[in-house]
């Protein structure tokens, strides 16, 4: 039975799912203690995450970030707001879907069955910001798509989103190519991380690698 936790501040909102879920045979665990969420949320581990964005405390935006930081998820996020810009912002931060308020039953399940079915025997998957990578596989899911690395694209893009935000040397990529950074091949490395820029572009994330030069490269974001 599936873990769901609810972070909504509105209590007619929050019962009517706690309800829903609970009848659909889903286990709901609901917060209404809006004080250090995230710490709340790596106590009960739920499998999937109903969030608001509009709470008393911190910002559903906020949540999301910390939350897959620290690899919690996924993340269904919930807005009474219809506005694009919420869930383009919402979708950059990591949310793995989005719903506007007041959900229809029939949506909302069908939403939670995807995002747990797409989850599923995918543990340890490590946050790239607007993107999430499964290390063991080389898979990287974006919202509702997902797309399968090859094993280089997948080394590189795991030892930039391992070091998210610092810069990654050539000689650290290319030990984790080619098991040694004695014998660089600058040529080599510049058509691996190519190939990765144009496979990212299928889900507009090519622009994700920065280049420092002289440096190495950094994951933006």
């Amino acid at each position: 039975m599936a873990r769901i936790t609810i972070v909504e501040d509105d209590v007619l909102m929050r019962e009517e799912l706690v309800d829903i879920l609970q009848k659909a045979g889903y286990e709901v665990m609901a917060i209404a203690d809006f004080h250090n969420i995230v710490s709340q949320m790596v106590t009960l581990a739920p499998d999937l995450v109903l969030l608001d964005i509009n709470l008393p405390e911190q910002s559903g935006f906020e949540i999301c970030k910390s939350l897959k930081a620290k690899a919690i998820g996924p993340i269904l996020m919930l807005t009474s707001r219809d506005k694009l810009q919420d869930e383009l912002h919402g979708l950059h931060l990591g949310a793995d879907d989005y719903l506007t308020k007041p959900c229809n039953r029939d949506r909302l399940l069908a939403r939670i069955q995807n995002l747990l079915r797409r989850f599923e025997g995918q543990p340890g998957l490590i946050d790239g910001g607007s993107f999430s990578l499964d290390p063991n596989t080389f898979t990287l899911y974006k919202g509702s798509q997902s797309l399968l690395l090859s094993t280089n694209e997948g080394k590189i893009l795991k030892a930039l989103v391992e070091n998210r935000s610092e810069i990654v040397s050539k000689s650290t990529l290319s030990k984790c190519l080619w098991g040694t950074d004695q014998y660089i091949d600058e040529n080599a490395l510049q058509v691996n991380l190519t190939r990765l820029r144009k496979t990212l572009s299928q889900l507009n994330l090519e622009n994700k690698i920065e280049t420092i030069r002289g440096q190495g490269y950094r994951l933006k974001g």
